[in-house]
């Protein structure tokens, strides 16, 4: 038997990372890479440069993989179902990456298994915004509501926080359906990180904390401090009865709000390796990339527990400082336990170029170890 041959679409950092985990496995890579400075084209030794919307380029770059998977959502669900008609495992299938893909399909789903999820509704104009509105509100007017592109948003793109009917113009602009959703009233943001295989095996990692800045992950705590032990088993169960109904195949983040009464609400769905599951390449037995690997491939899956009592992630964003490299020395040299990953990537202000991990006993000592670490990297921490 020859190992055998994954084909990742999408050349990101979630590939570069998965390619990693599959590297002790002697799992071959195959990826199909926008440009060959893609952060995983970078390291990956067989690269394919194309576009994955063409049909032509998908049927090409897939001869010879033993499975296909992704580190992004984007590819059209006619082509992933004319892979499968080849004969071509594609994990997940089109069937359940709709659901990530879609988010109007999503709320529709979820809400039929009568999964919790805010209150909302397609709508078509500022006119239909407004009436939504005040469909929720008892008094009133009802704003704020958000307001979503069904298809392509991500890292707060596509989003919008609309406070009035004057604000509700923006989204309609691109001509494609928008998501109308009530403003949740929540005291944190949680996610709950599972891994299914196709012959249904599945594993779910502890409940993290997940603390955003302008709509973008910046930190991740795992697990969620005084999380009640009930609600992170009914967050776990949740993820795993929505990765069954929807017949996921790989790695699902699902991404919760808690509300002040005690109550979570799925805000999103992602399927595939996810920012909030960064922290399992040093803090769990076995990673998510791992895991991912392991399930594409049909083969048992690891172990999801962690290894410390605590485990930090923090973004290392782009800012105005590009030499990251010379803060090595101050940052390894500080904490010798510090976890850097870097994704080869341009800084840019606001672009996410890397993370770092920590792990410990002392959560407040975590905390700071690693929020240090990713501030002096960008630079807005000189000591």
């Amino acid at each position: 038997m020859t190992f055998p041959v994954v084909g990742m679409v999408g050349g990101g950092q979630l590939a570069r990372m998965t390619h990693e985990a599959g590297i002790p496995l002697g799992i071959r890579f195959k990826l199909l890479s926008d440009t060959p400075q893609d952060s995983a084209a970078q390291v990956v030794g067989d690269v394919v440069v194309g576009d994955y919307r063409d049909l032509d380029t998908l049927r090409a770059f897939a001869r010879g993989c033993d499975v296909i998977t992704f580190d992004h959502e984007h590819v059209p669900t006619e082509h992933l179902r004319a892979l499968e008609a080849d004969g071509i495992p594609v994990r997940p299938g089109p069937d359940a990456l709709l659901y990530a893909q879609d988010k109007g399909e999503m709320r529709a789903k979820l809400g039929a298994l009568g999964v919790p999820c805010p209150r909302n509704r397609i709508v078509r104009d500022p006119a239909d915004v407004v009436a939504f509105a005040e469909e929720g509100s008892s008094e009133g007017d009802g704003f704020p509501v958000i307001l979503k592109t069904v298809r392509g948003g991500y890292d707060g793109k596509g989003v919008w926080f609309v406070r009035s009917a004057a604000d509700a113009a923006e989204p309609f602009k691109a001509g494609v359906p928008v998501l109308a959703e009530e403003k949740v009233d929540f005291v944190r943001e949680l996610a709950a990180n599972v891994v299914r295989s196709p012959h249904g095996q599945a594993v779910a990692y502890p409940v993290v904390e997940s603390r955003q800045v302008d709509g973008v992950c910046d930190t991740v705590i795992a697990p969620a401090p005084d999380l009640d032990e009930s609600l992170a088993g009914e967050a776990q169960e949740l993820a795993l009865r929505i990765a069954q109904e929807l017949g996921v195949v790989g790695h699902l983040a699902v991404e919760l709000f808690e509300t002040p009464d005690g109550r979570i609400l799925v805000n999103e769905l992602a399927m595939r390796p996810h920012n909030s599951g960064h922290w399992t390449q040093d803090g769990a037995i076995t990673s998510q990339f791992a895991n991912h690997v392991r399930a594409v491939l049909d083969l048992p899956l690891g172990d999801p527990r962690p290894r410390a009592p605590w485990t930090v992630m923090v973004n290392v964003l782009g800012g105005d400082y590009p030499d990251m490299y010379s803060a090595y020395l101050h940052c390894m040299a500080r904490d010798p336990q510090l976890k850097i990953h870097m994704y080869g990537k341009d800084v840019k202000p606001g672009r996410k170029v890397g993370h770092v991990n920590t792990y410990g006993d002392d959560l407040d000592e975590v905390l700071e170890r690693a929020s240090h670490a990713a501030g002096y990297l960008r630079g807005t921490i000189t000591e």
